[in-house]
């Protein structure tokens, strides 16, 4: 069965903050490169999540979780662009799951459900990346996205080791109005 991932909410997000301290506290322990170094402590953890609430009410950022008994234990984000030029992409942030809920399906739900959630807002293009040879890396392969390449040196572990990066994108099919997929065409093109 696959896990249920849920969109959450600004008041929502506000409500969870212990557990997504916890959930970005574990992830980064466990030697994921997503933005922080190690020893992180909790203060800092509910404060980056807290900044992300503005984004979250003003539909620049969605926020899916995972539960298993009420406790989080995986998220996703996708981040809308905001300029005229690039309504049509998206990134995926922030891809974490709990080291106890590995191995189970749960990356792959967040990653799917972190799709959907990009499709259902007429993104048909999204970017992200990921700590070359990370296990992340290999999840992204194996559910379709295109490897663009690799910046050498590009984030630090959390242990502050500089590490290469690969950068991926995947193209979605768009929606019509009648919820089928239809062929993109070019910007510009009639």
């Amino acid at each position: 069965m696959s896990p249920d991932v849920v969109p959450l909410s600004a008041d929502e997000l506000l409500d969870a903050l212990d557990d997504l301290a916890e959930l970005l506290i574990d992830t980064v322990l466990g030697g994921a490169s997503i933005g922080f170094l190690a020893p992180l402590d909790p203060a800092t953890a509910a404060a980056w999540w807290r900044e992300r609430i503005p984004a979250v009410r003003a539909g620049r950022l969605s926020i899916r979780v995972a539960r298993d008994g009420g406790r989080i234990t995986g998220t996703v984000g996708v981040v809308f662009a905001d300029k005229p030029n690039a309504r049509h992409r998206a990134d995926i942030v922030k891809l974490m799951v709990h080291r106890d809920a590995r191995g189970k399906g749960l990356g792959r739900a967040l990653l799917s459900a972190g799709e959907r959630a990009a499709a259902e807002s007429g993104v048909t293009l999204l970017l992200l990346d990921t700590e070359t040879g990370s296990p992340a890396e290999t999840l992204y392969h194996s559910a379709g996205w295109t490897a663009i390449g690799v910046v050498p040196g590009h984030a630090a572990d959390p242990a502050g080791t500089l590490r290469p990066t690969t950068f991926f994108y995947k193209e979605l099919p768009a929606a019509s109005a009648n919820g089928t997929e239809e062929r993109r065409e070019a910007p510009g093109r009639q």
